[in-house]
């Protein structure tokens, strides 16, 4: 499940609109290196050290490649590349690039069947509230100290259609 927190904000685009709650993703923490291989290779035959050995060698591999003006294709998750933005200059002569070309950055593009993969066995869980700089750790935490009383007919636990899925979404 991937947990989101509701925040309340203003709509950019029309500034003097009411604001409104929106869903903002919550991180959770990465897993180390070795409890990654660890996990991914469990049931198979590659040991969990060549995995992070592999992944060494790919890092040090990519760095270089993305250097030389390469993208790189990582497998079938998708390809790193480096991009930057440019001062201009009005004549050719004039360019230069230590001092104009400004911001790079490395972009990692999913390919396409990693992304809807992904995004296709996503779920999302209600991961609390945040409001005026207070974090509440449920949706029935955020109500209960707010005063609000969930009304409906579905027997008072706060279910309905708000995406409130409180500790246990499975009930």
């Amino acid at each position: 499940m991937y947990k989101y927190k509701l925040v309340q904000k203003i709509n950019p685009q029309d500034k003097n609109a009411p604001k409104k709650w929106y869903a903002i993703p919550v991180s959770e923490v990465s897993q180390s290196v070795k409890a990654m291989t660890r996990a991914a290779t469990e049931n198979t035959t590659t040991a969990p050290i060549e995995m992070e050995a592999a992944l060494d060698l790919l890092g040090r591999h990519a760095r270089q490649q993305l250097q030389q003006g390469h993208t790189v294709r990582v497998g079938d998750l998708g390809t790193l590349r480096v991009t930057f933005k440019s001062e201009g200059a009005a004549d050719i002569a004039q360019f230069n690039a230590g001092a104009m070309i400004k911001n790079p950055r490395i972009i990692f593009t999913p390919s396409k069947e990693f992304r809807e993969s992904v995004l296709q066995g996503i779920q999302f869980q209600n991961g609390g509230v945040l409001e005026d700089g207070v974090s509440y750790a449920t949706m029935a935490d955020y109500k209960k100290a707010k005063g609000i009383v969930s009304g409906g007919s579905n027997g008072g636990n706060g279910g309905g259609s708000d995406g409130d899925m409180e500790e246990n979404p499975l009930g």
